[in-house]
């Protein structure tokens, strides 16, 4: 059990992350393909990924040994929602921080040789596992990443109404999952080993993941102390609708909705603000007020308040849409 402890500093400093990151994101999904008792709401993500990674990802699952923890890549990709960067910012990983992350790890036998090569910053390994990574990304994360962020979004979204409403100790007391129970001010973990973790003024930011097991993680950067850790939980509950592949209609959405209407649509994929939606439509604050308002009656998007901000987000019917209304190449 790892006991997370709170004081007052730490309750105001707790805020809300919009996603832990695309490369992290990837690697679980890749613990996904391998753990064939993973939950039924990927049980279309799996047969949609099928056995095309094969051999490609073998660095990536060299991160995954049998036993014990796996690699952070948050840490040591960043949480960039972007591949690109994510490989970039792995491939700078200074040799400090690598050494830093990978020295707990239980590598398994035929893995230590490549794994102290990766620990020393070896060029041509960061180069393999980048592409791995790439590999991975694009046959099982890409073609569904804008519908995740989209689910992401409401799911903090919903969390933010929690939070605004009841403060940060009803957000604690409600995330969901077997995992977590809030016992104030400690919020408890469940966790192979114990441990008393401090939070020390630093708060907690949450943020809900799609593709990590069921287990919440807590993740925190071992040479940024003061870094504020990330409490990473599981929100793949409701989520079985975004694996469709949609249709193949060749129609134009615009003719359907109107050309402004389905460019609203299209910008709410991952969360969009009343204000952000005006100026990529080139619209009036009220306009695009008005015309989210329209797709939300068609409950093509949601629409929140979160803080002084109204946040709208394409429903996974909203997506379907616009999948069904793309051209495929």
């Amino acid at each position: 059990m790892k006991r997370i402890h709170f004081t007052a500093e730490d309750f105001a400093r707790t805020r809300l992350g919009p996603t832990i990151g695309v490369a992290a994101e990837t690697l679980d999904s890749l613990k996904l393909l391998k753990d064939r008792d993973s939950r039924r709401v990927f049980s279309l993500w799996r047969a949609s990924v099928g056995n095309r990674l094969a051999d490609r990802v073998g660095p990536l699952a060299a991160l995954m040994p049998a036993h014990g923890p796996a690699v952070d890549l948050v840490s040591l990709a960043g949480d960039s929602a972007s591949i690109e960067e994510s490989v970039e910012t792995l491939r700078a990983a200074p040799r400090t921080l690598l050494r830093a992350e990978l020295e707990n790890i239980r590598f398994d036998r035929q893995h230590l040789p490549w794994a102290r090569l990766l620990a020393d910053g070896d060029r041509e390994v960061l180069r393999d596992l980048s592409s791995a990574l790439r590999d991975c990304h694009e046959v099982a994360v890409s073609p569904y990443w804008q519908r995740v962020r989209s689910h992401l979004a409401a799911v903090r979204s919903a969390y933010a109404r929690t939070l605004s409403e009841g403060g940060v100790e009803q957000l604690l007391a409600s995330l969901p999952g077997p995992d977590l129970v809030w016992r104030p001010p400690v919020l408890e973990m469940r966790h192979p080993r114990n441990a008393d973790v401090h939070l020390n003024g630093r708060g907690l930011v949450i943020t809900p993941t799609m593709f990590s097991s069921t287990q919440v993680e807590l993740l925190v950067a071992p040479l940024e102390p003061d870094r504020t850790p990330v409490l990473a939980v599981p929100a793949a509950g409701g989520a079985g609708a975004l694996w469709g592949t949609g249709g193949s209609g060749d129609g134009s959405l615009g003719d359907l909705l109107g050309r402004t209407r389905a460019e609203t649509l299209e910008a709410t994929v991952g969360g969009c603000s009343t204000l952000e939606l005006a100026r990529r439509l080139n619209v009036s604050a009220a306009a695009a007020s008005y015309h989210a308002k329209v797709l939300r009656n068609a409950r093509l998007i949601t629409t929140t308040r979160d803080g002084k901000a109204v946040l709208h987000v394409a429903t996974s019917l909203g997506i379907s849409l616009l999948e069904s209304h793309t051209p495929h190449g």
